[in-house]
């Protein structure tokens, strides 16, 4: 056993040699690593050489004389691992088979992927709030790499749609309800899915993908049919109408009934289903003497009423599908027709004809020459008769009513106008209106004229007509409105002939404005000045009295000094005779500004001064105040300046602000104020 022991070391190292070997056949490479260097290194025995096997993974490796090289770019999404299968062979004999096993390892090079570009998916109206309307499985994307966790995000495309839906969670993409929809506010909304596989924004790989949900709410059946119009409503409810009319007794009415508001009509509260509505009468007659149409609401009678009568009934409309439905109430009054007369919108129609027409031409409606003249009656009471309403013309043999269009009955050869009475007779109750056609008759090559009941002179009327007074109000009560004829005339006056009356019409009030201003200022003037608060000047309110102004034309003694207290002043001395030189000046007459009294004579009394001062000796000149005829008159005030021949002739040295002193001591100052 000794030398055993001691021969088995060599043995082995012995095989060994013979055989081929690796230092290591388990290899880690990350995926898309590009490997330059040899893989592994092959020890061959001399005599051997080395092979890859057929079962080795196709294409990834190669041998180079004894080294093992990575033939490919490892992508752990192709094969996750690869396989080298080597052969030693000795000749044709395989001495060694080696295995070399080669790992890829996963890194984040894929972004994540959804099944889907675009997902249109239905909403119910009526869904619950936290409903999941579409579940995880359908919105998930997938990561082809393994370790990858997915963060989602939901973000509104349509404003406003993100306070509707959400995501369950940031890891779990089902697409949650959160408050109720509206078909009528929001019929279809979009969101954008947002998918990541890594949880920052900024980390470095990142991926991302998107994908567009677009929710179209689909409407639910939540209400009744509306009978239209509605007294009140909105998106939500309607307060239903209630139709009234009124039929005449003794007759049958062959054509459905006109209603107010209007016929009975009916459409599906949900307008987004907009489901069929069938109509019944449900209560209010137990004879029959009404019925209703289906699918048209129509209501009609099938028997004449004999008295007057009532009716109240109660219709239902119901969805064709019988799901919902609602009623309402028809007020029908039956009532004798006895006296009820039509009613003409207009009391006159106006229209034109080509002179020389040929006999059934339409007359033309004057305010719109392109439309035939059509007359119109109603019966106030009884809309339903409207149809019973027949026309013709009572005076007049050149004119005929063909419906409700005149015509010509006769070839006109004269220009002129021509009148016609229209009768309107209601057939069923036999009552009549009558007004007046105005037919111009004008050459054809003419514009046709725009006839107007007022302004203008009056046409000469075709011979051989008449031209009737206008109808009797009893008998043709005046109509509340009217068809296209009424509007029409209404509109015989154009936007630009209102606006050129405008326009005259203003110039006018600013032509009267004017001459307001002038007259007030001329007469009201000279006070506006005197009371504007503004000082005026001493010299603007001093009259000198020109006879006087010149020392050449006469020279007047002072005044005697009047004794103190409030006598009343006598009338001035007579002046010294003036010399010579200046006699014919002084002569030549009064003062201008001097009142009528002063220019009559040269008796005291003539200019006599009221509420006078005198002035002293020393002072020269004279004031007085004048009235004159009239008590009411403005006052003439007239200073006579006569200064006193000592006093080198110099001007007045008062005023009438100096005087004021003697108003306080009672003493004559030297300036005195006359009133």
């Amino acid at each position: 056993m000794g030398a055993w022991a001691l021969l088995l070391p060599l043995l082995v190292a012995t095989a060994r040699a013979q055989v081929c070997a690796v230092s290591n056949n388990i290899f880690e490479v990350q995926e898309n690593t590009i490997q330059s260097g040899p893989l592994a290194h092959v020890d061959v025995p001399t005599g051997q050489q080395v092979t890859l096997g057929s079962s080795s993974t196709p294409f990834a490796f190669r041998i180079q004389g004894t080294e093992l090289f990575l033939n490919v770019t490892p992508d752990y999404e192709e094969n996750t691992l690869l396989e080298a299968h080597l052969e030693c062979k000795s000749g044709n004999t395989v001495v060694t088979q080696l295995r070399v096993i080669v790992f890829v390892l996963d890194v984040n090079d894929n972004p994540p992927k959804f099944p889907f570009e675009l997902r249109v998916e239905d909403v119910p109206e009526d869904s619950k709030v936290n409903t999941t309307v579409i579940p995880e499985t359908e919105l998930e994307a997938q990561d082809p790499d393994k370790d990858d966790v997915l963060f989602y995000t939901l973000q509104e495309v349509t404003p406003g749609a993100g306070s509707f839906f959400s995501l369950l969670g940031t890891n779990l993409p089902a697409l949650r309800l959160d408050r109720p929809l509206d078909f009528y506010k929001w019929q279809s909304m979009s969101l954008l899915l947002l998918v990541r596989d890594t949880q920052e924004e900024n980390a470095q790989p990142s991926h991302t993908a998107t994908a567009t949900l677009v929710l179209d709410v689909r409407p639910a059946d939540l209400r009744p049919p509306w009978f239209l119009p509605c007294a009140y409503s909105d998106l939500y409810v309607c307060i239903n109408a209630e139709y009234q009319g009124a039929v005449p007794t003794g007759h049958r009415l062959p054509a459905p009934l006109v209603l107010h508001p209007g016929p009975i009509y009916a459409v599906d509260g949900d307008r987004g289903i907009n489901q069929r509505v069938l109509y019944s009468i449900v209560t209010g007659q137990d004879d029959g003497t009404f019925a209703i149409g289906a699918d048209s609401g129509n209501l009609t009678m099938t028997r004449s009423v004999p008295s007057p009568k009532t009716f109240t009934l109660l219709v239902k409309g119901e969805q064709s599908d019988g799901a919902r439905y609602s009623v309402t109430w028809v007020t029908i009054e039956a009532r004798s027709a006895t006296g009820s007369v039509p009613q003409f919108l207009q009391s006159r129609y106006y229209g034109t004809v080509a002179r020389n027409s040929a006999v059934g031409v339409e007359v033309r409606n004057a305010a719109s020459p392109s439309l035939p003249l059509r007359v119109w009656a109603q019966d106030p009471d009884f809309p339903d008769l409207n149809s019973a309403i027949t026309y013709r013309i009572t005076n007049n043999t050149n004119f005929r009513m063909d419906g409700e269009i005149v015509r010509t009955a006769a070839q006109l050869t004269q220009e002129g106008v021509s009148y016609a009475e229209v009768e309107a007779m209601n057939t069923v109750t036999a009552g009549t209106a009558r007004s007046v056609l105005e037919i111009q008759v004008l050459e054809p090559q003419g514009p046709a004229p725009t006839a107007s009941p007022s302004g203008g002179s009056t046409p000469t009327p075709e011979p051989g007509t008449s031209q009737p007074l206008a109808p009797d109000p009893s008998r043709t009560p005046q109509p509340s409105a009217g068809p296209t004829e009424s509007q029409a005339e209404d509109r015989r006056f154009s936007v630009v002939d209102m606006a050129a009356l405008g326009g005259v019409l203003g110039a006018l009030l600013l032509l009267a404005l004017i001459a307001l201003v002038i007259l007030g200022h001329k007469q009201f003037g000279r006070r506006l000045k005197c009371c504007s608060g503004k000082a005026l000047d001493h010299q603007a309110l001093t009259f000198d009295n020109q006879a006087f102004s010149d020392p050449h034309e006469a020279n007047w003694a002072p005044a005697p000094r009047a004794s103190p207290g409030p006598t009343r002043a006598g009338p001035p001395e007579p002046p010294e005779p003036a010399p010579q030189e200046a006699s014919g000046s002084a002569a030549a007459g009064p003062a201008p500004g001097a009142p009528e009294a002063a220019r009559d004579g040269g008796s005291p009394a003539a200019v006599r001064s009221i509420l006078t001062k005198e002035r002293r000796p020393d002072e020269g000149g004279y004031k007085a105040v004048w009235f004159g005829e009239d008590i009411g008159a403005e006052a003439d005030v007239v200073v006579l300046n006569a200064p006193a021949p000592d006093a080198a002739r110099a001007p007045d040295s008062g005023s009438e602000h100096s005087g004021d002193g003697d108003d306080e001591d009672g003493e004559p100052g030297g300036s005195s104020t006359y009133v």
